[in-house]
C-alpha cells in the first residue's frame, strides 16, 4: 500500500537533492483557456527532469548490499539521469541501457554524471527487457522507471510541492508514458485532498495507458509512433496499475501536432525549453472542459537535444503559416526576379530560399518555375502577400514547404 507516511518519508528525502520547482502563473492560457493556469516547471531539476525523485528515494531504500552489487536501468533518458545522479551520490555503479533513438543530450548528460550506458532496442520496451537480462547475467540490482512503488512514491512529491503553492489546486494534469509520475501524483494528491481531480496525458502514438484502463488490464500497443520519445511506452506498469485506476480521474490525449503548437507557445511566452513529453500537459490543457478552476500543468522534462528542437521549431514556423513556400510561374527574361522580389518586398515578406528551374518547360519564354520560401507573421500577413502576386498576374500555388 502507499500511505500518507509513505510519501512524507519520500519527500523529505528527496528535499535533500531537487530543487523546490515553485509554480508559475502563465497568463497566457490562463486567458487562453478561462482558468487560472500554473505550471510546474520539472525541466528546471537538476537533471533537467523530476525522475531524479523516483530514482533517488528508490536507491535510499535499498540495502547496503543491493548498491553495492550495482545498479541498472532502462530508460528513454530521465530516469537514466537520476539513476546515475543517485548512484554517483551513493558512490556506486550505475549501467543504463537507453533506446537507440534516445536523443544525444540525454546519453551524454548520463555519462556525465559517471554512468556506463548502452544503446539497445528501437523503444524503451526493448531496452528494458535487455536491462533485466543483463541484472540476472551479472547480479545487478534493478531500478525499474515506472513500475516501482517506491518509484512512484518518489515522484508523489511533486503533488507536496503544488500542494504548498497552491492549496486550492482543482486539476493537475500529469504526462502518462509508462505511469509513475502519474500514480505517485494522484494517489498522494487523493490522499491530502481527495477532491483534486488528477488528468493524466498522454501523446495519441503512444496511449498504452489509456488502452489499458478501455480493457480493464495492462494491455501492450503492437507499436508506438511519436515525437513524445520520453513517453513512448508499449506496456504500463502492471503494479502500479491498480493505482491509476483507483486515483486517475481521466485520460486526455494529444496529437504530435499539438506537441509542436505548444513548444512554440513555451519558447515565445515563457522562455522556456520544454522537451515533447513534458508538453503533454499544457497540449491538452485547452481540452479541458472547465472554467475558473486553478489548473495545474506539469512540465516533466526539458532534456531536448539541438537537432530535434531545430526540427520542432520548423515544423511549428510552418504550422502556423509564419514560413510558407509558393511556386510561380514567369518569362524568363531579365528583371522578373527583381520584379518578384520587389512584390514580395512591398508587403514585408522575408524570402529565405529561392530555387529558380530554366528546365520546366521547353518553353523556357512561356515557363520558368520560380520556388520561393518566404517569412511572414502568420496566416493574414501570408494572404497578403500571395494575393500582392496574384494582382501583379504571377498565379503563385502554394506548395510544401521544405527546410
Amino acid at each position: 500500500m502507499m500511505e500518507l507516511k509513505d510519501f512524507e518519508k519520500a519527500y523529505e528525502k528527496v528535499s535533500e537533492v531537487v530543487r523546490s520547482t515553485h509554480l508559475v502563473k502563465s497568463e497566457v492560457f490562463s486567458e487562453g483557456t478561462g482558468n487560472n493556469v500554473y505550471l510546474k516547471p520539472e525541466n528546471m531539476q537538476l537533471t533537467g527532469a523530476y525522475k531524479i525523485r523516483g530514482a533517488y528515494y528508490k536507491i535510499s531504500t535499498l540495502s547496503d548490499e543491493e548498491r553495492e552489487k550495482g545498479l541498472i536501468t532502462a530508460s528513454a533518458g530521465n530516469h537514466a539521469q537520476g539513476v546515475a545522479y543517485a548512484a554517483r551520490e551513493y558512490g556506486v555503479r550505475a549501467v543504463i541501457v537507453m533506446p537507440t533513438s534516445t536523443p544525444l543530450v540525454k546519453v551524454n548528460r548520463t555519462k556525465d554524471l559517471g554512468a556506463e550506458v548502452i544503446l539497445y532496442g528501437d523503444v524503451y520496451d526493448e531496452a528494458c527487457g535487455y536491462a533485466i537480462e543483463m541484472a540476472e547475467k551479472e547480479g545487478l540490482t534493478f531500478i525499474h522507471p515506472f513500475d516501482d512503488l517506491d518509484v512512484a512514491t518518489g515522484q508523489g512529491s511533486i503533488a507536496m510541492e503544488i500542494f504548498k503553492d497552491l492549496p486550492t489546486v482543482d486539476y493537475i494534469l500529469v504526462p502518462i508514458g509508462g505511469g509513475g509520475l502519474a500514480t505517485g501524483v494522484s494517489t498522494f494528491a487523493k490522499l491530502l485532498n481527495p477532491k483534486i481531480q488528477v488528468i493524466g496525458v498522454e501523446p495519441e502514438g503512444a496511449a498504452c495507458m489509456s488502452a489499458s484502463l478501455d480493457a480493464g488490464k495492462v494491455v501492450t500497443l503492437d507499436g508506438v509512433n511519436t515525437i513524445a520519445d520520453g513517453t513512448a511506452v508499449k506496456t504500463p506498469g502492471s503494479n502500479i496499475f491498480p493505482y491509476i485506476q483507483k486515483n486517475l480521474d481521466g485520460i486526455i490525449k494529444v496529437p504530435d501536432s499539438d506537441l509542436i503548437e505548444a513548444f512554440l507557445d513555451m519558447l515565445e511566452s515563457h522562455k522556456m525549453l520544454v522537451e515533447n513529453s513534458g508538453l503533454l500537459s499544457v497540449a491538452a490543457v485547452k481540452q479541458l472542459d472547465v472554467q475558473d478552476k486553478n489548473v495545474v500543468c506539469i512540465l516533466s522534462g526539458g532534456n531536448m537535444d539541438v537537432i530535434t528542437f531545430a526540427s520542432v521549431v520548423q515544423h511549428g514556423l510552418i504550422m502556423r503559416e509564419r514560413v510558407f513556400t509558393i511556386s510561380v510561374l514567369l518569362p524568363d527574361k531579365p528583371g522578373e526576379l527583381v520584379n518578384v522580389s520587389k512584390v514580395i518586398a512591398k508587403e514585408n515578406g522575408n524570402i529565405i530560399k529561392l530555387e529558380h528551374n530554366q528546365f520546366v518547360s521547353i518553353n523556357r519564354n512561356a515557363a520558368v518555375e520560380l520556388v520561393i520560401t518566404i517569412e511572414a507573421f502568420g496566416h493574414e500577413h501570408k494572404e497578403r502577400i500571395i494575393k500582392a502576386l496574384r494582382h501583379k498576374n504571377y498565379s503563385p500555388k502554394e506548395v510544401a514547404t521544405k527546410m
